[in-house]
Formats: C-alpha cells, sequence, structure tokens
C-alpha cells in the first residue's frame, strides 16, 4: 500500500528524520492533510493568552491567529510603540478583538516583575502564555543584570515570568505555558557547566540553539512543578520561518533556502494548536507540526536526569525564582 496523499505516519517520521524538508513549507504541505484537526472556531471565546515578542514575526502571527480564535490577547512587547503597530494590524484583520499592549522586556527581571505585577491587577485570570521572545546576538552580550542575553531572554525571563503569572494561571483551572523552542536545539547538548557561554569562542547561532536545548529540556520539569495547579507545560519548534529575525541574524542561511522558508503564520500553527485544541495535549512534551517529535537526533546531546535538574535549579536561582 502506497502513501498517498499527505502525510501518513511513515512518510512524517521521514520528513522529521531527514529535516530539510520536514523543516520547511514542503513538510507543512505533506503533512497537512493528516495532521491532528484544527481547534473549532471561537475556540478561545472567553479565555485570555499572553504572547511575548509579538510586535512582528511569529509572535505577532500567534497573537493574530488566536484573536482570530476570540482570545483576548495580551501582546507582551520590549518597545510599546511597536506593540500598538502590531495592535492595529491585529485589529484590521479582526475589528472588535480584545487586544492589550503591555510593555515586558523580558530579559530584565524588574521589567518581568512589572509587567507581572500589572497583569495581576488587570487580569482574573490567564489560560495561555506563550514564551515566543527570542534573541540571536552577534556578538556576547549581557542583561542588566549581567548574564548572556540570549540565556536571560529564553530561560531566565520566562521562568520569572511563569513563576509569577502561575496565580493567573492557575485560576483558570487549565492554563497552558508554551515554549517556542528552534529545531537548531538538536545540534547542541545541554550546556550543564557553562551556561553564560563564558567559555569558547562565542557564536550567536550556538548561544541561540544551546538555550533553545535548555526550553526543551525544562519542559517536562515545568509541566511537573506546575501540575498540582491544573497548569501544563509544552515546547515546540516552528520549522524553518521567513523573519527579519532570520533575514538579520543569518543572511547566508536565509538565501540559501529563503523560497523553502515557511510564512510566520505556518510557522506559528503548531503554538496555536497547542493553545486551543481540545482535549488538552499532554503535557510535558516536544512538538512539531501538530506531533510530538524527538528531543534528540545525536547521542552527544543527551544528557541525565542528574544535569538536567542541577541546571535547572542553577537556572531558577538566576532567575529569582524560589522553588521551595
Amino acid at each position: 500500500m502506497t502513501d498517498a496523499p499527505g502525510a501518513t505516519p511513515r512518510l512524517d517520521t521521514l520528513l522529521d528524520r531527514t529535516i530539510v524538508p520536514g523543516f520547511t513549507r514542503l513538510g507543512i504541505a505533506l503533512r497537512r492533510d493528516h495532521w491532528p484537526a484544527d481547534p473549532a472556531p471561537h475556540a478561545l471565546r472567553g479565555a485570555t493568552a499572553l504572547v511575548t515578542g509579538s510586535n512582528s514575526g511569529i509572535g505577532l502571527a500567534i497573537a493574530d491567529a488566536l484573536a482570530a480564535l476570540d482570545a483576548s490577547v495580551v501582546l507582551a512587547v520590549r518597545n510599546p510603540e511597536r506593540g500598538e503597530r502590531a495592535r492595529d494590524r491585529i485589529l484590521a484583520a479582526h475589528p472588535g478583538a480584545d487586544i492589550l499592549v503591555t510593555e515586558c522586556d523580558i530579559a530584565d527581571p524588574d521589567s518581568v516583575t512589572a509587567c507581572a505585577d500589572r497583569l495581576l491587577d488587570q487580569l482574573t485570570g490567564l489560560n495561555v502564555l506563550i514564551h515566543n521572545a527570542g534573541v540571536l546576538p552577534p556578538k556576547r552580550t549581557e542583561s542588566s543584570d549581567g548574564h548572556e542575553l540570549s540565556l536571560a531572554t529564553h530561560i531566565l525571563g520566562p521562568l520569572r515570568l511563569t513563576d509569577r503569572l502561575a496565580p493567573l494561571l492557575a485560576a483558570t483551572g487549565a492554563g497552558r505555558v508554551i515554549f517556542v523552542s528552534s529545531g537548531g536545539m538538536y545540534t547542541q547538548p545541554l550546556a550543564v557547566d557553562d551556561p553564560e557561554y563564558l567559555r569558547g569562542g562565542y557564536r550567536g547561532a550556538t548561544a541561540y540553539a544551546r538555550t533553545k536545548r535548555m526550553q526543551v529540556a525544562f519542559t517536562p520539569i515545568i509541566a511537573e512543578r506546575y501540575a498540582p495547579q491544573g497548569i501544563s507545560a509544552h515546547s515546540m519548534h516552528p520549522g524553518w520561518v521567513d523573519t527579519p529575525g532570520i533575514t538579520d541574524a543569518l543572511p547566508g542561511f536565509h538565501r540559501l533556502v529563503g523560497p523553502l522558508l515557511r510564512t510566520p503564520a505556518e510557522g506559528a500553527d503548531t503554538a496555536v494548536w497547542l493553545a486551543a485544541t481540545q482535549p488538552p495535549p499532554p503535557s510535558g512534551h516536544f512538538w512539531h507540526d501538530r506531533r510530538q517529535r524527538p528531543e534528540h537526533r545525536l547521542r552527544r546531546t543527551r544528557y541525565s536526569s542528574g544535569e538536567v535538574w542541577r541546571l535547572w535549579l542553577d537556572c531558577n536561582r538566576a532567575a529569582g525564582v524560589t522553588l521551595y
């Protein structure tokens, strides 16, 4: 029996293992006919969702799709003016949508705390928290409190914001936390002994991939930590997406595979599906194109439970999160 049309499980697995076609527009086109159903229309009516880094690219596409499902959407952005422009774009597509812009520099602990405090005053509950904000620094840069910027943006800030907003997520009885990771994490082991990237020659792409690996490694721990409060945790990767960040940070890669890159909306799809599908997807897993995916491709990236737990404790300490 042959595989046609669309991505049957056999073809889906082949696309995933070969990476290049699976991460591009080809992958999503072949899988779409056989992946889980779209969220129901108006699936998020009455729900509130927050998306960090939502003034452009994948974050804006996620916010737009959540608004299309009738969610009240909070755009948590570093630059409020750009956030207001993003809000206008969403409202032009979805007149009457409930869109709130709030300032949040996810790499700055004071900004994260201020953002969380405002939201605790403004909201009665938060159904979805999507950690999308990302950076790819060309050289080693530190946050306001002295941490390597990729680590501060992708790990420390999200841990702090999740901890501060946990009461709002718990208030809904079924809050969902979603990390927008990257397929680049497949190339990197867990940087247990050098999370701040102090040793060796610094490469922005490596720092990015290292911290995206941490997001995926921490997802099961976050799921376990917040499960008693009814909060689930998920991580996903969007594939290779044509965004301003990719063009600026990796121009050679963009020139090479540009025609095959996914649109921001295609990259946003799995994050939106994780936010809105019913019944809720199982907590603590890594996803791509609406299916659970393996966390490792290479033997050298594997780590022990003791290693990931040690890094988890170190990162929460650096984020100012009290675990016990």
